[in-house]
């Protein structure tokens, strides 16, 4: 069965990418208009289009019309938390462009030169309101962990141009109590850019400023102990071991205490495995985070995962921390390790031995997002699914 939600055949699609649409107002070409017999459910606040002909000052919400395809139904007792990362693909495609909900505002630094610091600390406060907007339709459609955007606050833990959270405090408080009410789980993953095992000091200081800014995000909110800052292990500069010791002392003595209570590590797909993160993160007592997606490219020898993960999980108990992990799948027909590093739209299983209760949480990491998580919903029958909040995959859209 298929659900069908389709634009208006004299309507004009306005695209919400600015990679597409830069000024939100050019009108791009609608979708192929195509027959239907199948049934049909709208959400007049998911799309807004623009009439075509004359009339165009006056902008008239319309229901957007989709094909959902019924999913295979499959079986699991897992019943902890999937989350998605940053972005709510549906929220952040409203129309008019102006009514997109989103935590990633940016600019250029040639900006803030122009404008000024007041402008850009209003980019931060304007992704910290939309956030509070994203915790409340998560809730509504039951998903209760979520990766915060580290782009929350444009530039905020730059050399030149960084700046303190605390104007935002009250705010980002609000973002925390909503949280907490309804008993979602906010993390953090800093980007690529973040290496505390980098040979150069400069590198360095940079990457534990950004630690700094997304603990200092964490803290304002409120967050307890299960608000994870994760990272990678970074480059490994022609001697991996040299980098593994730089990574143990930067950690252990520069750092401040706050953000090292936070501080998660993940295996990464090139350059270190989890066998060989674990044993700095059991000396230090810091978790490790296993991504499966990570570990099928970059397998850790003679350490099967179950044996990862328990491993991992001990450490995340003592700390008093619910374990998290990671999970995404190659794109269909990816061939190479360049390909297959690649997430895909949506994940079409959950990985084997996840545990029967609630015990931990899982990180789907697909480029579809939130509706990533919700066709798993609906393949596991994990929680009720609100069908208006339904999109099909990018390339079953206009079949």
């Amino acid at each position: 069965m298929r659900y069908s939600l389709r634009p208006r055949r004299n309507e004009t699609y306005v695209s919400p990418d600015p990679a597409t649409n830069p000024d939100d107002r050019l009108p791009e070409k609608g979708p192929p208009k195509r027959k239907s017999t199948k049934r049909s459910i709208t959400d007049c606040q998911v799309g807004e289009y623009v009439p075509t002909g004359r009339q165009k000052k006056k902008r008239a919400s319309t229901p957007a019309s989709w094909d959902i395809l019924d999913v295979e139904k499959k079986d699991t007792a897992f019943r902890g938390r999937l989350g998605y990362a940053c972005l709510n693909t549906l929220l952040r495609s409203k129309k008019p462009a102006a009514e997109a909900i989103f935590c990633s505002r940016t600019c250029r630094i040639e900006s803030i030169k122009k404008k000024g610091m007041e402008w850009v600390k209003d980019l931060g406060q304007k992704n910290a309101e939309d956030m509070l907007k994203i915790i409340e339709w998560n809730e509504r459609n039951h998903i209760r962990f979520m990766r915060i955007s580290s782009g929350m606050f444009p530039f905020a833990s730059h050399e030149t141009y960084g700046y303190s959270l605390a104007y935002c405090a009250t705010l980002l408080a609000d973002v925390g109590a909503l949280a907490e009410k309804y008993g979602h789980r906010l993390t953090v993953h800093p980007g690529q850019y973040t290496q505390l095992g980098s040979p150069r000091e400069a590198v360095v200081r940079s990457s534990i400023r950004d630690l700094e800014y997304h603990c200092e995000m964490l803290d304002l909110m409120g967050v307890g102990p299960d608000g994870v800052i994760v990272i990678h292990g970074g480059g490994v500069y022609g001697d991996k071991e040299a980098t593994l010791a730089r990574i143990k002392e930067t950690i252990r003595v520069d750092l401040p205490k706050n953000v090292r209570d936070r501080l998660v590590l993940e295996n990464d797909e090139l350059c270190y495995t989890a066998a060989e993160l674990l044993p700095i993160c059991k000396e230090l007592e810091v978790p490790l985070v296993f991504d499966y997606h990570h570990d099928m490219l970059n397998p850790s020898p003679g350490l099967p995962p179950a044996r990862i993960i328990e491993e991992a999980n001990e450490i995340f108990r003592r700390r008093g921390i619910k374990p998290k992990q990671h999970y995404s799948e190659p794109r269909e027909g990816a061939v190479g390790i360049t390909e297959r590093r690649a997430h895909s739209d949506r994940c079409q299983i959950l990985p084997q031995g996840l545990p029967e209760d609630m015990a931990i949480d899982l990180m789907i990491e697909a480029k579809d997002k939130e509706q990533a998580v919700l066709q798993l919903y609906r393949m596991y029958d994990l929680h009720p699914v609100n069908y208006e909040s339904l999109r099909p995959p990018k390339d079953k859209e206009f079949e």
